[in-house]
C-alpha cells in the first residue's frame, strides 16, 4: 500500500501544482493525504477549493489553525460536518465545528488519519499529545496516519517519539519548509518533521519575496500576496506500507519542480 502526504497548498499555485502532479501520478497512489488550510487564497480554504483537491484525487484534506479563516467555511463544518472528508485540528476546547479524525477503509485496511495542532507559538488549544492517545484508544483501526500542524521543530520531534511504535506514520506541516529528516522510528513509525510546501516556488513561503522583505527591513505591517510567477514545487513525502505485516517498508520524500502555469 502506498500513501502520499502533500505538504501545505498554498493558493491556485498549490492547487494547480496538486491536480497536475496527480493527473500523472494518482495511480500509483492507494491513498493521498494533503494539508490544505491555505489553499484559498493562502490562508483559509472554501468548500470550493476543497471539492477541487478532492476532484484531483485527495483522500482527505487536513487543516491548522488557518482552517478557521474563511466564515462561510467554518458554517459549513458546523452544518455538514460528514459531508466532506475535510479534518480540522482534533485538540481545538469544547465542541468545534468539524471534524478532528476520521476511519478511511482502503483495500482490507482501515486507516485513522488524526489532525493536531501544536501549542508552542501556536494557540493555546488542548494538549495534542493527550488527544492523540485518546483518539487513538478509542478508534478502531489498522493503521494510523497524524498531520502534527506546529511550528516548533522540538514539538514535533517530541509527538514523533511519543507515538513512536503506536501509529504508522507521523508528518509534520505548517512551516512550508521541507525538513531532510525523514525516518523510521522505532523501526516502525514514519517520521518527517515537515512535508514543506506546495506552491511558489520563487517565493517565501508562498509569499511574494519583495513583500516579504519590505516587512523585515522596516517593521512595519505588510499585506502579503501570494506569489503567481514562477515554478511550482510540490514537496510531501512516499511512505510505502505492507498490507499483510502493517509495516512501513520505506520512505522517499517528494520535492519536484513543476513548470509555471497561467492561473
Amino acid at each position: 500500500m502506498r500513501w502520499l502526504c502533500l505538504g501545505d497548498i498554498v493558493s491556485s499555485p498549490g492547487r494547480s501544482a496538486v491536480r497536475d502532479f496527480l493527473e500523472e501520478n494518482r495511480d500509483s497512489y492507494d491513498f493521498v493525504m494533503a494539508n490544505g488550510e491555505n489553499a484559498a487564497g493562502g490562508a483559509g480554504l472554501t468548500v470550493d477549493t476543497a471539492r477541487k483537491l478532492l476532484d484531483y484525487g485527495v483522500d482527505v484534506i487536513t487543516g491548522g489553525n488557518h482552517i478557521w479563516q474563511k466564515n462561510d467555511f467554518v458554517k459549513f463544518l458546523e452544518n455538514n460536518p460528514d459531508r466532506l472528508p475535510i479534518l480540522r485540528p482534533a485538540n481545538y476546547p469544547g465542541d468545534p465545528p468539524g471534524r478532528g479524525y476520521k476511519v478511511f477503509r482502503v483495500g482490507g485496511a482501515e486507516i485513522l488519519v488524526i489532525s493536531l495542532e501544536g501549542r508552542t507559538y501556536m494557540e493555546d488549544i488542548d494538549c495534542p499529545f493527550r488527544k492523540a492517545d485518546s483518539i487513538i484508544q478509542s478508534s478502531s483501526h489498522d493503521l494510523v496516519l497524524v498531520d502534527f500542524h506546529a511550528e516548533a521543530t522540538s514539538e514535533k520531534m517530541v509527538m514523533g517519539n511519543h507515538l513512536a511504535g503506536k501509529v504508522t506514520a507521523v508528518v509534520g506541516t505548517h512551516t512550508h519548509v521541507q525538513t531532510a529528516d525523514e525516518k523510521l522510528l522505532k523501526g516502525r513509525t514514519a517520521y518527517i518533521t515537515d512535508l514543506g510546501m506546495t506552491g511558489p516556488r520563487d517565493s517565501v513561503i508562498g509569499v511574494r519575496s519583495g513583500l516579504a522583505e519590505k516587512r523585515f527591513l522596516t517593521a512595519r505591517p505588510v499585506r502579503f500576496k501570494v506569489e503567481k510567477e514562477g515554478p511550482r514545487i510540490v514537496n510531501g513525502l512516499n511512505i510505502t506500507v505492507d498490507e499483510d505485516e502493517r509495516q512501513v517498508v520505506e520512505l522517499e520524500r517528494v520535492n519536484l519542480t513543476l513548470p509555471q502555469r497561467t492561473y
